[in-house]
């Protein structure tokens, strides 16, 4: 996988005279699992002086990449290696449906601890009951 660089495609456009092409929106690179194994590999075999440092240059890679990768598949992280996708953005309607949703789970927790307020509020005031009705019938208290 060898990329050129935008700055060496707009230093040709300029130099050949023609209108510099610029894209649109830059987009993030992305590697699959099995191009980050198959550059490890090549890489912890580059036995030559320089050899790694030309691998790098030639992928347009940074030895954190290698870092990363490695650490990723000594820790048995296969899965980890390849590229997370992110998440989609949500359409209007779908933030206002998500808001909703949230607001309605935090109105349920409040009214579940509302509900054991009230079951807590109950027995003590039946407790209270009790040991009131007990007092009075006992003997002991009437002197």
């Amino acid at each position: 996988m060898r990329l050129t660089t935008l700055t060496m495609e707009r230093a040709h456009d300029e130099a050949m005279g023609g209108d510099i092409t610029l894209p649109e929106r830059p987009q993030r690179r992305s590697f699959t699992a099995t191009y980050k194994l198959a550059v490890l590999t090549e890489y912890d075999g580059a036995t030559d002086p320089g050899a790694k440092g030309a691998l790098l240059r030639r992928e347009g890679l940074y030895s954190s990449h290698i870092v990363e990768w490695r650490r990723a598949r000594d820790a048995g992280a296969i899965a980890g290696l390849a590229a997370r996708p992110r998440p989609a953005r949500l359409t209007p309607e779908g933030a206002e449906l998500a808001r909703v949703r949230r607001r309605a789970e935090r109105a349920e927790a409040e009214l579940a601890k509302t509900r054991l307020v009230i079951e807590i509020q109950g027995k003590a005031s039946e407790l209270l009951e009790r040991l009131l009705a007990e007092s009075d019938d006992d003997p002991r208290q009437r002197r």
